[in-house]
């Protein structure tokens, strides 16, 4: 492995836009320096965890660890005390990487591991529940992502614009398509974009418009699309090759508004478990109208599944399973799961053109008054009314109704009412669906990708 890492060394072409002074071949030097550094420093096999300030440093510390094989733990800097204290009592590692290099630990025990364990890349994944857990990957899992994501675009080298953390899957996969085709990887903190646009900062947009925006993907969840968007940002956005859009469902209004600037979408279905998206929508088919998830890239196969396991023909809706080259091995922790016939939580059906269309998570269904309901299309029916800037719709028990349908929402402006609302959703929505409860609030608290964190409601 390591004459692999010190070859895509030598291809990297790093560039960190948010600080002027630096230039690539800055970035990508400053990156092999530290390289060379870790892998002296890191012993071989450790257990590590892997949390630096600068993405030049996370890149270097990633790679040397794996050129040593080492057991890899991507962690979020953001995580409070109280976190910290849960992954380094479950991990119980060798030591850290961070912005002072490796600095080692010692655990008074641990669980041993073997060197040819299936999962040395250990992604975070905390999804809505906000209770923290690492999907065991490996070199290869990553790399099929990437396999499959060049064949399904037609594209021997990936240039990616990246605002996505590069400690998650959606960031990481991004590293990893620019680093195995010899691709460029251009770094900006999304916050940096949307403030920007809103100031408009003309030293940074200038900046912004330098490169050649139609070499590059990105990638962006539905909540940054609108902001830039509101923000005036949809002329810029349309000059990418793609913008690919996931980790949350999008509304209506939000894609009629990407086609009206010719932003070329790339809707996106996949996870962390599946290392990135193993279902995707072509820009030309959304920019002609399509609004499913797309079609199953090429590393993996994808079905929908009945209660029992059963494959269920085209039109017919039950679970999304999953067979895939890029799905991960099982939960850091736990036991390994069926990777030829992974069952995910999100329900959905493919039609007669083979295009994926998701309508809801089976965990997230309410049921009231005997009727099956899904938050997602509220969601996305309440977000398309254009009075509110952020929803959340759950079930809460009912004597009654069994459960009764209830909307958190953040009001655009302070006159919204609900009955205003509710008269534009009766135009979408059955009655049954329309949410009984509502609870107007000042924030729905979400991480960096979007999801709704539930423990802190």
């Amino acid at each position: 492995m390591e004459g692999t890492v010190n070859q895509l060394l030598q291809q990297l072409n790093l560039c960190n836009g948010e600080d002027a002074s630096l230039t690539s071949s800055t970035d990508t030097r400053n990156t092999h320096t530290l390289f060379i550094k870790l892998y002296d420093q890191i012993p071989a096999n450790a257990i590590l965890l892997l949390n630096p300030q600068t993405s030049y440093q996370l890149i270097a510390g990633f790679l040397a660890a794996i050129a040593k094989n080492c057991r890899i733990f991507f962690v979020n800097s953001r995580w409070q005390q109280q976190e910290w204290e849960a992954v380094l009592q479950f991990v119980k590692p060798d030591g850290i990487i961070n912005e002072n290099g490796f600095k080692p630990l010692s655990f008074s025990s641990r669980n041993n591991w073997q060197s040819d364990d299936q999962g040395t890349i250990m992604i975070p994944t905390g999804g809505s529940s906000g209770k923290i857990r690492f999907v065991r990957h490996n070199w290869e899992t990553l790399t099929a992502s990437v396999t499959g994501f060049c064949r399904y675009f037609q594209q021997q080298t990936v240039h990616c614009f990246c605002v996505l953390p590069l400690y998650h899957v959606s960031g990481l996969m991004q590293l990893m398509r620019t680093l195995l085709t010899g691709g460029n990887l251009i770094i900006y903190s999304y916050k940096t974009i949307e403030t920007a646009w809103q100031n408009q900062d003309l030293a940074i947009l200038n900046s912004l418009k330098q490169w050649h925006q139609q070499d590059y993907f990105l990638s962006l969840v539905p909540t940054q699309l609108q902001r830039l968007l509101n923000f005036g940002a949809g002329d810029w956005l349309s000059q990418f090759k793609a913008v690919l859009l996931g980790g949350a469902p999008p509304w209506e209004s939000l894609l009629e508004t990407a086609r009206d600037y010719k932003i070329p979408i790339a809707l996106t279905y996949g996870m962390t478990e599946t290392a990135s998206q193993v279902v995707t929508l072509k820009p030309e088919d959304f920019l002609a109208g399509n609004n499913s998830a797309g079609k199953v890239l090429p590393h993996a196969q994808v079905w929908i599944s009945d209660e029992q396991g059963k494959k269920l023909s085209q039109g017919k809706v039950g679970s999304v399973t999953i067979q895939s080259q890029s799905l991960g091995f099982g939960y850091y922790g736990d036991s390994d799961w069926n990777r030829n016939a992974f069952i995910t939580d999100d329900l959905g059906y493919f039609d007669q053109d083979n295009y994926l269309y998701l309508i809801g998570r089976h965990s997230r269904k309410i049921i009231t008054g005997g009727e099956n309901v899904f938050p997602d299309e509220i969601e996305t029916a309440i977000l398309s009314t254009g009075m509110v800037s952020d929803v959340y719709v759950m079930g809460k028990v009912d004597q009654q109704w069994g459960e009764v349908v209830t909307a958190m929402y953040v009001p655009k402006q302070e006159t919204v009412t609900v009955n205003e609302i509710e008269n534009q959703l009766k135009q979408s929505l059955s009655h049954y669906k329309i949410p009984k409860q509502w609870q107007r609030v000042s924030e729905i608290p979400r991480n960096e990708q979007g999801k709704v964190i539930t423990s802190k409601l």
